[in-house]
C-alpha cells in the first residue's frame, strides 16, 4: 500500500510540474475593477505566473472546503461528545451500584455477578 501511495504522489508531482511549465505566462490580478478603483482612489495589482494563480485557487478552495465542513459538522461532534460523557457517567453509576449490591457478599460470588 505504501508503494501505491508513493506512485500516486510521483504521478501527481509530474502532473503539477507539467502544468506549471505549460502555464508560465504572467497574468495581472487586480483587487477591484477599474471603475471602482477610480471612485475609491485605491486599487492593488499584482503580476504572477498563471500556474501560481491556478495552484493558489486550488489550495484556497480546498482550505475553504475544509473550514466549511468543520463548521458544518460541529453539531455532530458536540452530540458525540455529549453522548460519550453520558455513557461514561452511566458506566460509573453501574459500577457503583454493583459495588453497593455486592458489599456484604462473598468476593467470589461478587466477581461472578460482575462478570454476568
Amino acid at each position: 500500500m505504501r508503494y501505491i501511495r508513493y506512485a500516486f504522489l510521483a504521478c501527481l508531482a509530474i502532473v503539477l510540474i507539467v502544468v506549471a511549465t505549460a502555464n508560465r505566462g504572467e497574468v495581472t490580478l487586480t483587487l477591484l475593477p477599474e471603475t471602482v478603483t477610480g471612485l475609491i482612489g485605491f486599487g492593488a495589482q499584482i503580476t504572477l505566473p498563471l500556474f501560481v494563480v491556478i495552484f493558489g485557487g486550488i489550495i484556497s478552495g480546498v482550505l475553504i472546503g475544509f473550514v466549511w465542513e468543520w463548521m458544518r459538522e460541529h453539531k455532530h461532534r458536540a452530540e458525540a461528545a455529549r453522548r460519550t460523557r453520558e455513557v461514561e457517567a452511566l458506566e460509573r453509576e453501574l459500577r457503583r451500584e454493583k459495588r453497593l449490591k455486592n458489599e456484604g457478599r462473598d468476593e467470589v460470588l461478587a466477581l461472578l455477578d460482575e462478570a454476568s
